[in-house]
């Protein structure tokens, strides 16, 4: 069994078009989900090579060093946390759950991200909740508390001043401009 990791997958979407990939190269995978693949076999070099090009074609990128993959497994969780679940909420603190899932300790995983990203986990966290916000104030379907409680936010307040910290604009005037100023999640 191998074992594959893939940057930039974040959605639904993302998985259905590596499958197709996997499928392309008659690839026997045994699961695919956020930021990897599982596969019944052992993958050589040649096929190694055409699908690093084919993902890339798609937007994504064949991981090969153990940093890189554990930045990748890092971000996945914290992806899946924030846009894929109904609500935000951390189980437990989010450096237990990222050593649960990476079976490394928070210290190093947290120097490597910073060192690599330029970015701490916590801010990374902090900007996909806020990314998740924008997307939310675009439908226009809840209202600034609303939002707040499904971010796992203590209060609008709080909520709106972080929302301000990191665009510079309130949550309300945000929502006057909103298409224009979103980012993708592989962009943040």
């Amino acid at each position: 069994m191998d074992k594959l990791y893939i940057k930039n997958m974040v959605c639904p979407r993302c998985i259905l078009v590596v499958q197709q990939v996997m499928d392309k190269h008659k690839l026997k995978v045994k699961q695919v989900s956020l930021g990897e693949v599982e596969l019944e076999e052992q993958v050589d070099e040649n096929t190694a090579e055409a699908l690093k090009k084919d993902l890339h074609a798609e937007g994504f990128e064949l991981l090969d060093s153990k940093a890189a993959r554990l930045i990748a497994s890092v971000k996945s969780e914290i992806i899946q946390l924030v846009h894929h679940s109904e609500k935000f909420e951390l189980p437990q603190k989010l450096s237990v759950l990222l050593e649960e899932k990476t079976k490394k300790d928070y210290a190093y995983l947290s120097s490597l991200f910073s060192e690599t990203e330029g970015v701490t986990i916590e801010k990374y966290l902090m900007a996909q909740r806020i990314e998740k916000a924008k997307e939310l104030l675009a439908y226009g379907e809840l209202n600034l508390n609303q939002i707040a409680e499904v971010l796992g936010y203590s209060s609008a307040a709080h909520f709106s001043n972080q929302f301000k910290q990191l665009n510079g604009m309130t949550p309300s005037a945000f929502k006057k401009v909103a298409e224009d100023l979103r980012k993708p999640l592989d962009q943040i």
